[in-house]
């Protein structure tokens, strides 16, 4: 199977080389934030200011480098699912860190086994978003320094942009006397998908009457996942614990459709159903940086 995936910071690196120089720092066609670049803060600028469709895909297809045909139209391989847009890459969210000793087994996003490779974190229950944020891994950093966590549980008493730490890691960013220290974090690329693809996991009690699935490796956190039924795209409802769940799907293989926080798509095919709830598929296909 052909595989395409464009990254989006190349595109407007290489879009931008060959566009901007014929304009002036705020008068670039599609800088709806004015700051002389045209990237997903656009995208999501566009949308905050009303712009109608065609105006969101326009700049869409812009910040994925799409080619102008001859009749001035996109060429249609690559989308952005701008309604998905989360945020743009490399927000920077600040709250408040603190530290416990859970999370490594029954954390609330259900990652079980969670390697020891990684530091590990809860969420506050807003910016976690009904498991949005389950499996991103983040880039946090207090007054003693910063370090990569992976999101495997939820914080409900905690503000937005709260962060509770495992116990091992706190003193990493912070003295562990002061119990409670301001933070910042932000999104990164989950290192692990650097060089593999994403991977799904079923959950215990699945069968072609009744599935669980949920969606692992993922470079970027997930916001939507569908399946391919009769040629249409069937959204799959997601749980609070991080499984996608169906009574519809059937007994497969399905093609996923996955999209991540910032409005990549990419599709995976052929994808089996598995009843063993330790097995771990690995997929064909992995979200661009």
């Amino acid at each position: 199977m052909k595989k395409i995936i464009v990254t989006a910071s190349a595109a407007v690196t290489m879009m931008l080389t060959a566009v901007t120089p014929a304009f002036s720092a705020g008068n670039i066609p599609m800088d709806y934030n004015s700051d002389g670049r045209v990237d997903t803060f656009d995208i999501v600028a566009a949308r905050q200011s009303g712009a109608d469709k065609t105006e969101l895909q326009a700049v869409s297809d812009f910040v994925l480098g799409k080619p102008v045909s001859s009749s001035g139209g996109y060429d249609s391989d690559y989308t952005i699912d701008e309604d998905c847009i989360l945020e743009p890459k490399g927000t920077v969210h600040t709250g408040e860190g603190t530290f416990y000793g859970g999370g490594y087994e029954g954390g609330h996003a259900m990652l079980d086994p969670v390697s020891r490779d990684y530091w590990i974190v809860a969420m506050n229950h807003s910016d976690y978003n009904c498991a949005q944020l389950a499996g991103a891994y983040l880039e946090v950093t207090g007054e003693l320094g910063t370090i990569n966590m992976l999101v495997t549980d939820e914080l409900p008493e905690g503000k937005k942009g709260d962060l509770d730490l495992y116990t091992d890691a706190f003193p990493l960013i912070a003295p562990v006397e002061k119990g409670r220290v301001p933070v910042s974090w932000k999104i990164v690329p989950l290192d692990s998908a650097e060089d593999a693809p994403v991977c799904y996991k079923y959950k215990e009690g699945t069968t072609q009457f009744w599935c669980g699935v949920q969606v692992r490796n993922h470079r970027y956190p997930i916001t939507r996942l569908e399946y391919m039924k009769d040629g249409e795209w069937v959204e799959i409802e997601r749980r609070a614990y991080n499984y996608f769940e169906s009574r519809e799907m059937g007994a497969g293989p399905f093609d996923f459709r996955i999209t991540d926080i910032y409005g990549q798509v990419i599709v995976d095919k052929g994808i089996p159903l598995s009843t063993d709830d330790t097995e771990i598929i690995p997929g064909h296909v992995q979200f661009p940086k």
